[in-house]
């Protein structure tokens, strides 16, 4: 006998308006337990539940709906992904059951949990791209074809929705980064800057002055000066981008040597070896700080003509090489403004070391090598 059309348009309006619910949602949460609800609506199950797939194949994230609290505390942890509900992860087709137990591939379930025998388990994908897992269980007469197929539709369904609500996640994630990079930038180029030049016009007044007093307390002033942009580029390094964000070292070094030697008359040479855009982030952020502190010190204090920058990587170790042809100095000595203890501090907590060669009239060479 054929199918009654006024009962098949009434199921494709409620497959439509269950369908709508799942793709009107845009937080990640809400579309997945918007799913599971669907589901079991349309179909008539008792329990359902939707297991959110890794990186790796296996679950990390498991919501479900029909079983009271109290009972999920008494049941403990979710599954993991073992089982029949991992077949369906590595068939990635349909699997629909009259009684779970039966199944080959069954382990039974945990103390307290509620007893389950019908069953209906379809992926959640768009493409190639895998989501999760759709599982319902507990209908009386069991689960029918014509379930199988609405849920592989609202499935699909789910897994668009799935994939923009993870797209919006990245694109505010994204906006995140380049708010918080907008706002380093202004504070590097604007007041960094500012108060970089106001030490160094101090700086150049010290020895016009006759007063020793005189000169000691503007020579105080400008190690307070240092020490304030000191805070402010900490500051900057809270705002740089997360671990999750690819950084390239190379457009970073030129960006920074940009704005380092942009109010000066001495050169920078700049050479770079070996794969310097596939570094780990933490090593970026070590590399740019310690050529920031080197070329500064030797942009105020050297009085070179020529600095050179060199940063090569090789197969453990990142090296970065800063020398310059100036006047020189004592690295045992205590240098106030100079930065070296900075150089070491950092090169030590990033697990590396550092290396200062200096000497009246024989310029200064700062290495550090880190560890890749």
């Amino acid at each position: 006998m054929p199918d009654d059309p006024s009962s098949t348009t009434t199921r494709f309006a409620e497959i439509a308006t269950q369908a709508a619910a799942v793709a009107s949602q845009t937080d990640l949460t809400s579309v997945l337990f918007t799913t599971v609800e669907a589901a079991m609506e349309l179909t008539g199950a008792r329990y359902g539940a939707l297991g959110v797939i890794g990186e790796h194949g296996s679950l990390v994230e498991f919501l479900h709906a029909g079983i009271d609290p109290d009972t999920v505390e008494q049941i403990g942890s979710p599954p993991r992904g073992n089982g029949l509900l991992g077949t369906i992860t590595r068939t990635q087709v349909p699997i629909r059951l009259d009684d779970m137990s039966a199944h080959e591939d069954s382990v039974g379930f945990p103390d307290n949990h509620p007893p389950m025998s019908t069953f209906l388990g379809v992926p959640v994908r768009v493409g190639d791209a895998v989501y999760g897992n759709l599982y319902l269980t507990e209908k009386d007469g069991g689960f029918t074809l014509d379930d199988e197929e609405t849920m592989t539709a609202l499935a699909a369904v789910a897994g668009a929705a799935i994939s923009t609500a993870r797209l919006q996640q990245r694109l505010r994630r994204v906006a995140v980064v380049e708010d918080r990079e907008r706002i380093a930038r202004d504070l590097h180029d604007a007041i960094i800057q500012d108060l970089f030049a106001v030490g160094l016009g101090l700086q150049a007044q010290i020895p016009k002055l006759e007063n020793p007093d005189a000169q000691e307390s503007i020579a105080h002033t400008v190690q307070k000066l240092d020490e304030v942009i000191a805070s402010l580029r900490r500051f900057i390094f809270d705002l740089r981008p997360p671990v999750w964000v690819n950084r390239s070292l190379p457009r970073e070094l030129a960006d920074l040597l940009g704005h380092l030697t942009e109010p000066h008359d001495i050169a920078v040479e700049v050479a770079m070896e070996g794969d310097l855009e596939h570094l780990p982030n933490t090593v970026v952020d070590d590399a740019i700080a310690l050529v920031r502190e080197a070329v500064s010190n030797a942009l105020r204090h050297s009085e070179s003509s020529l600095v050179n920058v060199v940063i090569e990587r090789q197969p453990d170790d990142l090296v970065v090489l800063v020398s310059d042809e100036g006047k020189g100095f004592n690295p045992d000595e205590h240098t106030v403004g100079m930065g070296i203890g900075n150089i070491r501090t950092r090169a030590t907590r990033a697990g590396g070391q550092a290396t200062i060669s200096s000497g009246a009239g024989s310029g200064t060479t700062v290495k550090v090598v880190l560890p890749l």
